[in-house]
């Protein structure tokens, strides 16, 4: 049973007497009624409602150069480079863009980590995403990375499907290669992969539970990145899990006490929702949510970096105040050029005497239109 405990939040004693365990199933839950194979996947609503629990620090991550070369071809190692350092400015002294992946695959990949990494910026952060093994872990650390992304999917098409395992077995694989990667020095982000279509009492909460006991035990922090795979994910207040933003990130910090700064939302626009889950996931408890510049990334593409800029500017104030905070560089609105000032007042003509005016125009005549004065390049002012 969970203690009782004093919210800082709501200055409350809360309470959840209720402990979920891993409801380890002979076959999948495939959730076939919401996710028909032959119709359009549908939204249910149990109306069941979570309170918004926006946190003081919200930033943003970035997938350009993992997620983001996915459906492009390869950047040079010259333009990750290039990129990184905008990634720098747009981001600021303060980190509001916290951290970038990549992968270590590829000579070029190291190469262009390794060049930014020689930049000595403090944000974003370079981390990476691996294959998760323990030569992997000693190639990422042997370079200075101190954050990688494990996947983990937690789905049973994933699980049962993908890598013919039970919840049971593959929770029990990735609790180990998650000690593997602390035992190595690092700092693991775990991918719950396909988080939109998971059971999420019966292994996604179970399995947040086991991580944040390790994370307790070690003493090293374990991020969870809650990853809407395909898309599925909606931002309706009541929509029903798995589908709904809101009930995620409420869940993860609820019922498994995710702290919000290890919170990740990592979205993708299959049904063009990709701006407002991201916002919705900020709105309801988690820290960081993952973007890619433009947006680019698998299918129809991931959360646009510039967009949840925007957004953050939106929640949290004006380029302004952002400028003055000194959380970016340079205040980005006033390099937008103002409307052009006329040095004299605009006036609104009535339909016939726009009309009037223009067969005069049209005749040559220099005869002013009936009810305007001082006419001169189409401009007056009425009588």
């Amino acid at each position: 049973m969970h203690d009782i405990i004093l919210s800082s939040k709501t200055n409350k004693l809360e309470q959840d007497p209720y402990i979920y365990q891993l409801q380890d199933v002979d076959s999948p839950e495939l959730f076939r009624e919401m996710f028909p194979y032959t119709d359009t996947p549908k939204i249910a609503f149990n109306y069941r409602r979570v309170p918004e629990n926006m946190p003081e620090d919200i930033f943003i991550t970035d997938t350009t150069f993992r997620d983001g070369q996915q459906s492009r071809a390869p950047y040079t190692t010259e333009q990750m480079v290039h990129i990184y350092k905008l990634l720098n400015k747009l981001g600021g002294p303060k980190g509001m863009i916290r951290q970038t992946e990549f992968f270590v695959y590829s000579e070029k990949d190291r190469k262009a980590l390794e060049k930014c990494m020689e930049l000595g910026l403090e944000f974003p952060e370079i981390t990476t995403w691996i294959r998760a093994s323990k030569k992997d872990f000693e190639l990422v650390r042997s370079i200075g990375v101190k954050e990688t992304g494990i996947l983990v999917s937690c789905s049973d098409y994933h699980i049962f499907h993908k890598m013919g395992l039970t919840r049971k077995q593959a929770m029990d694989k990735y609790l180990g290669i998650v000690s593997e990667c602390i035992e190595a020095g690092l700092r693991p982000r775990c991918h719950f992969e396909d988080i939109t279509r998971a059971d999420f009492y019966g292994f996604v909460v179970p399995f947040a539970n086991k991580l944040m006991e390790l994370s307790k035990e070690s003493g090293v922090p374990v991020k969870i990145r809650a990853c809407d795979t395909m898309g599925y994910g909606v931002p309706y207040p009541g929509a029903a899990l798995p589908r709904s933003v809101s009930g995620i990130i409420y869940g993860l910090q609820h019922y498994s006490s995710v702290p919000s700064e290890m919170i990740e939302w990592h979205g993708h626009n299959d049904f063009y929702k990709g701006v407002v889950n991201a916002t919705t996931a900020w709105m309801y408890g988690a820290g960081a949510v993952n973007c890619s510049l433009l947006g680019i990334g698998e299918r129809t593409g991931n959360v646009p970096l510039e967009a949840m800029v925007f957004e953050y500017a939106s929640l949290r104030g004006f380029f302004k105040y952002l400028f003055s905070e000194g959380l970016i560089d340079s205040n980005v609105a006033s390099l937008v050029p103002l409307p052009k000032l006329h040095e004299r007042a605009i006036i609104r003509l009535d339909i016939d005497e726009v009309a009037e005016f223009y067969s005069h125009q049209f005749k040559g005549n220099a005869v002013k239109p009936v009810g305007v004065r001082n006419v001169k390049n189409g401009c007056g002012q009425r009588t």
